[in-house]
C-alpha cells in the first residue's frame, strides 16, 4: 500500500484508520506463519511438546527470550537460528505497524511547514 507524498492532502480518518488496519492484520499473519515455523521447528527438532513448542516460539517472537532448556544439537542449532530470525521478525512487524502513525506525523509537519 502507497503513502501519499508530501504534497498530497492527509489521508481522511476513516482511510487512514482502514490503514491502520490493513498494517496491524498484515503484520499480525506474519507473526501467525513465524509462530508456526517456530511450533514446528521445537516440536520436531528439539524434542519440545507442543504447548512448550508455542510457548517458546511465542516468547522469542515477542522479544521476551527463551525459556526451555534445548537438549539437542539439531534444537540448538534451530534455536540459534529462530532467535535471529526472530529478533529480525520483531523488529520488522513493529516498524510496519507503527508506520502509519509515524508517516502520518510527519506528512503533517510538512503540511504545517508549507502553509508558513
Amino acid at each position: 500500500m502507497m503513502y501519499e507524498h508530501k504534497t498530497d492532502p492527509i489521508l481522511p480518518a476513516p482511510l487512514y484508520y482502514k490503514r491502520v488496519a490493513w498494517n496491524f492484520a498484515v503484520a499480525m499473519g506474519i507473526l501467525m506463519n513465524c509462530i508456526i515455523i517456530g511450533v514446528l521447528g521445537y516440536h520436531y527438532l528439539a524434542g519440545s511438546s507442543w504447548i512448550d513448542a508455542f510457548h517458546n516460539s511465542s516468547m522469542l517472537l515477542s522479544g521476551m527470550g527463551p525459556v526451555i532448556t534445548i537438549e539437542s544439537y539439531s534444537g540448538k542449532i534451530f534455536s540459534s537460528l529462530y532467535a535471529l530470525f526472530s529478533g529480525i521478525v520483531f523488529v520488522t512487524t513493529m516498524g510496519f505497524i507503527l508506520a502509519p502513525s509515524i508517516h502520518r506525523f510527519f506528512h503533517k509537519l510538512h503540511l504545517e511547514e508549507d502553509n508558513k
